[in-house]
């Protein structure tokens, strides 16, 4: 095993206390001479990386005041260097390489056992890179037939599409049931199936969503 760096600078981003804690306690328990940072958007993790140098960055996706690509765009003109990691609850087979592709060092899923996040750790400081079995195999299979896991977008009926890029854009609720003649519940019912369907809670995470599957 390659020498690690002795006293690391890690920078945890995470809107969750809860899992800022669970995760730098890990961190601890694996590399207890490591320097731990914490921040709660992506505004704070800016400031943060303006003033003080680190070695690895380990951040979540749907934080508020940014998106993961100003984010990762951010410390590769601040701080080359500094390696990214994303700890997201998303289906990793899904979004896992469209964020290596997006510049991230690694990409490591939430629900993560201890092990797999020190390894995780381990191969990001050791050589800036991680990459999980599920997502190497989704590259494998991307390589043999060009395809990648469907687009959960594709799950969405057309009008439910049209709701979600109407919510992407910002508009309330009121002013999509004006436009579209439909009752304000109904858009409601909409807006809750659509978030059941993509699996996410917020409307940030709908932007995200649409970006990365409509380029």
């Amino acid at each position: 095993m390659m020498s690690l760096k002795v006293n690391i600078r890690i920078v945890v981003a995470d809107d969750h206390g809860i899992v800022r804690m669970g995760l730098i306690q890990t961190i601890k328990r694996f590399r207890p001479d490591a320097i731990v940072s914490e921040v709660e958007d992506y505004k704070s993790l800016y400031k943060l990386i303006q003033k003080e140098e680190f070695d690895l960055a380990i951040m979540d996706v749907n934080m508020p005041n940014g998106t993961v690509q100003e984010a990762i765009d951010y410390i590769k003109i601040h701080q080359p260097q500094l390696k990214t990691l994303i700890f997201s609850s998303q289906d990793e087979e899904l979004y896992g390489m469209r964020y290596l592709k997006m510049g991230a060092g690694g990409y490591l899923s939430k629900l993560s056992s201890t092990e797999v996040i020190e390894t995780a750790l381990t191969a990001m400081l050791s050589k800036g890179r991680y990459v999980s079995d599920n997502i190497k195999e989704a590259i494998f299979l991307e390589s043999l037939n060009g395809t990648v896991k469907n687009s959960p977008i594709e799950a969405l009926s057309d009008r439910e599409l049209q709701i979600a890029n109407k919510l992407a854009e910002g508009l309330p609720l009121k002013e999509i049931s004006n436009q579209l003649n439909l009752h304000s519940s109904t858009i409601s019912t909409y807006k809750n199936r659509l978030f059941e369907k993509l699996k996410i809670r917020s409307i940030p995470e709908l932007v995200e969503i649409l970006r990365l599957y409509n380029q």
